[in-house]
């Protein structure tokens, strides 16, 4: 005969635990403009086509249901909004390629064509890190994500 001082299996509380945020992180990329180095984060649900971009853990772009699960994802990134796209590309089977392009450039060629058009120093003064960028082209001048004024003397 069962205890009946003692509750059933089902009724009993189980230890505690913690619920982890679930979610279908396929790409992360590090993008250094002028106004600092910006993460882009992709979300790919490869089964429900959910798709989910965060620049700097900022969501920027959320659809929870596509009947296509290839394409491209647009958004901005940066002061200047800097036009990027996620490339969802097909490589076999259920395997997925995930590419970015920064103004219609691969990352790559965007950050090869970038360190001829800009020098960035890192400063360590006074126990602080300063992030100086110069554009070439323009002359512009930030710091810390922050356009500077400038004056020629």
């Amino acid at each position: 005969m069962p205890r009946l001082d003692l509750p059933a299996p089902w009724l009993q509380s189980s230890p505690p635990y913690s619920l982890e945020k679930m979610t279908d992180l396929v790409a992360v990329w590090d993008v250094a403009l002028s106004d600092g180095v910006h993460k882009i984060e992709f979300e790919h649900g490869t089964t429900s086509g959910k798709r989910v971009v965060y620049v700097d853990g900022k969501e920027e772009i959320r659809k929870e249901w596509m009947f296509k699960l290839v394409g491209k994802e647009t958004f901005c990134v940066g002061a200047a909004k800097m036009k990027a796209t996620i490339n969802i590309d097909a490589v076999s089977g259920f395997a997925y390629e995930y590419t970015l392009e920064i103004n219609g450039k691969s990352l790559k060629k965007y950050m090869e064509n970038r360190s001829k058009t800009t020098n960035t120093w890192v400063l360590h003064l006074d126990g602080e890190d300063f992030r100086v960028v110069l554009e070439k082209d323009t002359m512009d001048v930030w710091c810390n994500g922050k356009k500077m004024e400038t004056a020629v003397s």
